[in-house]
């Protein structure tokens, strides 16, 4: 049956031999059939969770001048700071402001693909006004980086694959990226904090940095599932890339963020996105049959995908996964294509347009009982 809650995992069962089985068996269920987990114990110190979250509230409270001075529109390379409503989910805007940040890397050169320009140095906040800030982050994303590449390694387990079968989708200096994110219980926007979507990438590390409920999952029956902030714990979601990569085996599910109800206060979460090189090409692994047999027949029991969220990583359409990865920005802050990429940008509104006229087609077809009318709806 469709999940109805998430599970809660134990990482320091795979640091020890006598319990790794039993967790890699667990972890393999999670992946299969929910695509969304706690995880708790990942080797972080609760004192390090507890500066982040302090920091990263605290940018918030700068003024709205000095949070500006490092908008992202300022660079191509959509880090740094979006105002409230700034950003693009499923077409509609989501009511929060965030900041961007990433793994260090110089600009690009112009001998390096245009999707190169993902990497580039952080806009960091003005050290007197956040004196701690960046060491805490800086040592956060590095501790997280560790964490990420350590999770893939049991995820490659759990499939039966060899712990280094994702390595070459790395680079040696991966960029890894982290949002601070701020969800405010007022104003005209309140009620969509971030769209149904899912991650891109591999794997997330949600960070829930207030006691906010808001974040949910969606099951294969349409339902919303909660996942409540659990202190101590990452929330982990499955990246489309690691579905592409995994033939489907992996679920990434969509998921998204209510805004919190007038008068409960700003909701806060740090996510941290695990990277995968840019110049990576998605194709699909050899993962052992039986796999993709559970796979196909949690699906068949459970009727299906029921989400009609993009899929990013369709085969043939991207050449690297940057070139997708620079596409799904540009969708998703505009105003950012408009000042560094108006040519892709205007492909992307074209495409839109296309799409929407597709839908209005169907529909019309549907009334009129046109029995051939396409369905939209992500291919499992």
């Amino acid at each position: 049956m469709a999940f109805t809650e998430i599970p809660v995992l134990d990482l320091s069962e795979a640091r020890s031999q006598g319990t790794k089985p039993d967790f890699l068996l667990k972890l393999r269920d999670a992946l299969l059939n929910v695509g969304f987990l706690y995880i708790k114990k990942a080797g972080i110190d609760q004192e390090l969770y507890d500066r982040v979250c302090e920091e990263g509230i605290g940018f918030f409270d700068l003024p709205d001048d000095e949070k500006l001075q490092i908008e992202m529109k300022n660079q191509a390379s959509f880090l740094g700071y979006s105002r409230l409503g700034n950003e693009v989910t499923a077409q509609k805007a989501d009511w929060r402001e965030q900041l961007d940040l990433s793994t260090p890397h110089p600009v690009r050169t112009d001998n390096d693909p245009l999707y190169h320009n993902l990497l580039a140095p952080n806009q960091w906040p003005r050290q007197e006004s956040l004196p701690n800030f960046r060491s805490t982050y800086e040592e956060y994303m590095r501790q997280m980086s560790d964490v990420s590449i350590f999770f893939m390694t049991l995820i490659a387990e759990s499939l039966d694959l060899p712990p280094t079968a994702f390595n070459n989708f790395f680079d040696e200096d991966q960029q890894h990226k982290l949002k601070i994110v701020k969800y405010p219980d007022n104003g005209d926007g309140v009620g969509q904090g971030v769209g149904p979507h899912k991650d891109s990438m591999l794997t997330s590390y949600l960070l829930q940095a207030s006691n906010h409920r808001g974040l949910q999952a969606q099951n294969t029956k349409g339902e919303w599932i909660d996942c409540p902030p659990i202190r101590g714990t990452l929330v982990v979601a499955i990246g489309q890339g690691l579905e592409a990569l995994t033939g489907g085996v992996c679920a990434s599910t969509t998921h998204r963020v209510i805004s919190p109800k007038a008068g409960e206060g700003a909701r806060f979460s740090i996510p941290f996105f695990q990277g995968v090189s840019y110049d990576a090409k998605f194709e699909s692994m050899e993962v052992p049959d039986h796999l993709h047999a559970l796979r196909k027949d949690v699906l068949e029991r459970e009727g299906g995908r029921r989400d009609d969220v993009e899929f990013t990583f369709v085969k043939g359409k991207w050449n690297h996964l940057g070139e997708a990865t620079l596409m799904n920005r540009i969708k998703s802050h505009p105003d950012v294509g408009e000042r560094w990429y108006p040519q892709l940008l205007q492909q992307i509104r074209q495409q839109q347009a296309e799409d929407a006229a597709m839908k209005d087609k169907a529909g019309m077809g549907a009334q009129l009982g046109d029995n051939t009318a396409p369905t939209v709806k992500v291919a499992s």
